[in-house]
């Protein structure tokens, strides 16, 4: 049986275009088997050696990273239509928090912008920088008024920290039996709910 050619036969033109082939092929392995990958299956899907993968991604972490980074706003725009409609920020937050640790259970690419490596789980990661930013993207696709409802600034930035520590609650210690479906919803809604309704009303 003849070897494939690596590439699919087309070299890349750049390092640029290698790379983003590289991202694209791991998306797509991610989209098709729902778990986390490695190196090795992302270099035997694009027909090279994983030594080329490693020259432009020094680990799988790296890889499935730069996965998430480009899979965000597939994610987001779905998320768009989950809470479309949803003017009261509990019931948009609340919706919001149970699609996206579902989504985040089912591709792993998107779990590492919450937990730092799908390898092993950091706690600092659910808090970096790129988390908080992925946050604050997902609540301002919110049709709600947040002005309205007291939230400057500083309190959006503040709910975001406070969405991420609950999220990361569930991916550490998700429970026994865990709490899915309208179950988690109640559960949410009672006690976050309760937290994001505290906000003082502006005016």
């Amino acid at each position: 049986m003849a070897r494939r050619r690596g590439w699919g036969g087309s070299p890349p033109d750049n390092d640029e275009d290698a790379s983003k082939r590289i991202v694209e092929a791991a998306v797509e392995l991610i989209g098709m088997t729902g778990s986390a990958i490695g190196i090795a299956d992302v270099a035997e899907s694009l027909g090279v050696i994983r030594q080329t993968v490693y020259r432009y991604f020094p680990s799988a972490d790296a890889l499935m990273r730069a996965a998430a980074i480009a899979s965000v706003d597939g994610f987001l725009d779905r998320l768009t239509v989950v809470v479309a409609g949803r003017t009261d920020p509990v019931d948009a937050t609340v919706e919001s928090v149970m699609f996206t640790l579902t989504e985040v259970r089912r591709t792993p690419h998107l779990g590492i912008l919450l937990t730092g490596s799908y390898s092993d789980f950091q706690p600092d990661g659910v808090l970096s920088a790129e988390a908080r930013v992925f946050g604050a993207t997902m609540i301002r696709r919110f049709d709600v008024d947040w002005e309205r409802y007291g939230y400057d600034d500083e309190a959006l930035d503040d709910l975001v920290e406070y969405m991420l520590r609950t999220m990361q609650s569930f991916f550490v210690s998700p429970g026994d039996p865990p709490r899915q479906g309208d179950d988690l919803r109640r559960y949410l809604r009672r006690w976050m709910g309760s937290a994001i309704a505290a906000q003082p009303l502006s005016g």
